[in-house]
């Protein structure tokens, strides 16, 4: 399925109304993008939903294994879901976005791997991330003055109590204990699963995504993302990295 670019988002139009918003890194439109959103089960380009595939040999159903993940679409976290604060809108938040973008670089890795993470079965980037984490580290920073802090019901879903000191800080200090030196870059394609059944579900999407991970992966644009009320994020506009 060819999906449509979003020409109406470049002048802001139609980001307004959305409970949070975040910064993501998604693929552009091809086999990568179409795969990831019949996985999920929502294509967060065109905001609609999209029947699995047919995935033979799974422990569990496509809709069972991927349910906590499919309100964000495919994606991968630069800058967290945020409130805007006070006094800010989504018009400027574009506007320096566009600016933003202009000013930041392209970022390449050799490629993505499918790893478990915890378990959490999820693409990862091989070889040295510094690069992407210092792109993801200026786009948290640039944009904090649009986060809203979070409340305490938001600072007790992290449970506080389990991350480190640093992590801590950071909650305090970013609104998310994963940003900066903490920030491991990831596209997630399950929720949390017992280790035995991440690690089939690994074994069993290798071989399906090995012909649509390009070698190297380079990130070139970023994503504005806003929830709806739903709940699920919507790709609002895409900003290529020109600088």
């Amino acid at each position: 399925m060819a999906r449509k670019s979003h020409p109406g988002a470049s002048a802001g139009v139609g980001m307004e109304g959305y409970s949070r918003y975040a910064v993501y890194w998604a693929p552009e439109p091809g086999p990568l993008a179409d795969w990831a959103a019949s996985w999920l089960g929502w294509d967060p380009a065109e905001g609609v939903e999209l029947p699995h595939p047919d995935v033979a040999d799974l422990p569990l159903s496509v809709a069972e294994l991927t349910a906590t993940p499919r309100k964000y679409g495919f994606h991968g976290t630069l800058k967290p879901p945020f409130h805007l604060a006070d006094g800010a809108d989504v018009s400027t938040l574009h506007e320096m976005l566009v600016a933003l973008a202009g000013q930041l670089s392209p970022v390449s890795t050799p490629g993505l791997a499918l790893h478990r993470l915890g378990g959490f079965v999820a693409l990862t980037p091989e070889s040295d991330t510094a690069p992407l984490a210092a792109l993801a580290a200026q786009i948290v920073e640039a944009l904090d003055g649009f986060r809203a802090p979070p409340t305490a019901a938001e600072i007790a879903r992290r449970r506080p109590e389990r991350l480190t000191p640093r992590q801590r800080a950071y909650l305090d200090r970013w609104g998310y204990p994963y940003v900066m030196e903490e920030f491991r870059f990831h596209l997630t394609l399950t929720g949390d699963l017992a280790p035995g059944v991440a690690q089939a579900v690994a074994d069993r999407l290798a071989p399906l995504l090995h012909p649509l991970l390009s070698r190297p992966f380079d990130i070139r644009s970023i994503c504005l993302f806003g929830q709806g009320a739903d709940g699920r994020f919507r790709l609002l506009d895409r900003y290529p990295l020109t600088g």
